[in-house]
């Protein structure tokens, strides 16, 4: 879905992929990669970095705009708290281990 974004908002602007890459100092086959769906999490820094050359705000790339019903429903606060862990350098498996944990000590109160 972001990649999908890049790519559009790439080619409204004109840009090739090597275009993209040299002037966000990404490389290339990672922009590639990211708009072909192989990679699903980019970092911040590196949306951020597509976004300045692209010149629109980071939050385009992950506007539910076009997304399922259900996923369109997220509450804009849960949205913000995950920005942020992604800001403060978390990721997908940091959050799941400690969601995990969390399961386990709400477990451990109700035995």
């Amino acid at each position: 879905m972001i990649g999908y974004r890049v790519q559009q908002l790439r080619k409204e602007k004109g840009l090739s992929l090597s275009e993209l890459a040299e002037r966000a100092g990404v490389a290339k086959s990672y922009i590639s990669s990211l708009e072909r769906d192989v990679q699903k999490n980019p970092s911040i820094q590196f949306l951020e970095k597509i976004a300045s050359v692209l010149k629109v705000p980071m939050e385009r790339f992950l506007d539910q705009e076009g997304a399922e019903p259900a996923e369109q429903e997220l509450d804009p606060e849960w949205r913000q708290l995950i920005m942020e862990a992604v800001s403060c350098g978390i990721d997908k498996d940091q959050f799941r281990e400690f969601l995990e944990f969390n399961k386990w000590r709400t477990s451990q109160y109700s035995e």
